[in-house]
């Protein structure tokens, strides 16, 4: 059984406690993992701030800062195939997926490695004669970033990246499901050569590690990726350090298909919306929202593609369909869609668990249509398509924004000016347009509403991590007035 350390000022140690890690694929323990608690967390956070205001840290230049980012992303690259295993083993996010991934998260280093020194104030037209005026960026302080089981690798990169471009420092909390990656991204951290203290990498529980790391009131500032339930008590917990947020909440993402679009086109982008990463994605094309006319040649085609999908253990290659992260989140599936099922919702294909060991789930498709199925409104993070029609543009529109959410969606049409229509009336942060989940760490990403504030790539995540400061210099040399001499 592997054994994993948490990281806390320059040093692996074994935490407070331990607990076991489960395999997916067979439920079985396969890990022994570090479970931190408030003791640790308290380490965490003053080793943060001790590095974040003395030592080399705060003296080295943005550039240097932009060195050791693209020292670590080449460190990330190389050992892409260890850390890809780790995920693929802790999580069931299947090795294709996730091999391909973390090549590319070493590429979101190497964007904010470059941004490191771009990060500028500005100069003031001020108002005032014998002034110049100018503002800094300077950085937030430490930060909190909490990220889920899933991608974990990638989600962690779009929160450690623009905080150290920006000069920060962090405690990173890797899920308490499948923590082995980011665990071990811990060593390359060490080995790039970061000063001590700079980056923290700890796993644990909610009570014990979660709610003490985003209440500590050394904390300046929680990046956290996960569910609005969650969020809302981390946002409770802020009222205590005054810490700004960032927060990325998931979603129910609408996937709309109108008559003219190709359909194999977006058949293909449906099934990579819906059933890569078994769902667990949170931007995933979950609503299939279809013009009526072409509903049933849609669904046609999409049963035949769900149905060819190979099912397997996550370390083969040739898998496509790999198991769920946990059983609790296969049980929850079985109950919304059994649910959903009793409403009135017709099974298209899938539908139940499949059986013998591990964690998995089939690719469904659920006609809805005429229904309040719970599948079309609650996120399930699953592989569970729901399929509604509509018949004109106006009430395509009105489905998609009937959700709390407001993260990703999908429009396939070949009319240009109702594209633009669309991306205009959606209420969604990110409008993919005859494509679907296409990232990159130049393009910010970020929701509406329930899917939470604050942006992730790109520029705009950078600037989250600082404040800015205003500088204003008297360039007269006179002495300053007596204030109560009238003149």
């Amino acid at each position: 059984m592997q054994r994993f350390q948490q990281y806390i000022d320059g040093v692996f140690d074994d935490g407070s406690a331990r607990f076991d890690s489960l395999d997916p694929a067979t439920g079985a323990v396969w890990a022994s993992m570090p479970e931190a608690r408030e003791a640790d967390v308290d380490r965490a956070v003053k080793a943060a701030e001790q590095a974040l205001w003395n030592g080399a840290w705060p003296a080295m230049t943005a550039t240097a800062r932009g060195k050791l980012l693209y020292r670590l992303a080449d460190l990330v690259q190389a050992n892409a195939p260890r850390l890809a295993e780790l995920e693929t083993r802790d999580t069931g996010k299947i090795i294709r997926e996730t091999s391909a991934q973390i090549a590319y998260v070493a590429d979101y280093y190497r964007y904010y490695a470059g941004l490191a020194d771009k990060i500028e104030g500005s100069t003031l037209s001020i108002d005032k004669a014998d002034m110049d005026v100018w503002t800094r960026r300077e950085p937030v302080g430490v930060v909190a970033a909490i990220v889920p089981w899933n991608s974990q690798l990638f989600l962690a990169a779009v929160k450690i990246g623009p905080a150290l471009a920006a000069g920060c420092t962090l405690v990173v909390k890797a899920s308490e499901d499948g923590p082995a990656p980011l665990l071990e991204f811990a060593r390359l951290v060490h080995e790039a050569g970061f000063p001590k203290g700079v980056l923290n990498v700890i796993t644990g529980f909610g009570p014990s590690c979660g709610s003490a790391l985003t209440r500590h009131p050394g904390v300046a500032h929680i990046a956290f990726t996960g569910g609005p339930a969650t969020a809302s008590q981390v946002v409770r917990n802020s009222a205590e350090n005054l810490a700004s947020t960032s927060l990325e909440l998931g979603g129910k993402s609408p996937f709309i298909v109108f008559a003219d679009a190709d359909l194999e086109s977006a058949a293909n982008a449906q099934v990579a919306g819906i059933f890569a990463a078994t769902g667990q994605s949170c931007v995933a094309g979950s609503r299939l929202i279809v013009e009526h006319s072409v509903k049933d040649a849609f669904l046609a085609l999409l049963k035949q593609k769900a149905e060819a999908i190979r099912i397997g253990t996550p370390l083969d290659m040739a898998t496509e369909v790999g198991p769920l992260c946990t059983a609790r989140q296969r049980a929850h599936i079985e109950t919304v869609v059994a649910a959903s099922v009793e409403a009135g919702a017709k099974v298209v294909t899938g539908g139940s668990a499949v059986e013998g060991d591990g964690f998995y789930y089939p690719p469904t498709i659920l006609d809805c249509d005429g229904v309040q199925s719970p599948s079309f409104e609650q996120e399930l993070f699953g592989p569970v398509l729901s399929v509604v029609s509509f018949t004109s543009e106006d009430q395509a529109v009105a489905l998609a924004n009937d959700t709390r959410y407001g993260l990703a969606s999908g429009v396939f049409t070949q009319n240009l000016t109702r594209a633009h229509r669309m991306v205009k009336r959606i209420r969604a942060g990110i409008v993919w347009i005859n494509t679907y989940r296409a990232v990159s760490p130049i393009a910010p990403f970020g929701g509406y509403g329930q899917s939470g504030h604050g942006r992730e790539g790109g520029m705009a995540a950078a600037l989250d991590f600082t404040r800015t400061k205003t500088v204003w210099l008297r360039t007269s040399d006179e002495p300053f007035p007596d204030p109560f001499v009238m003149r």
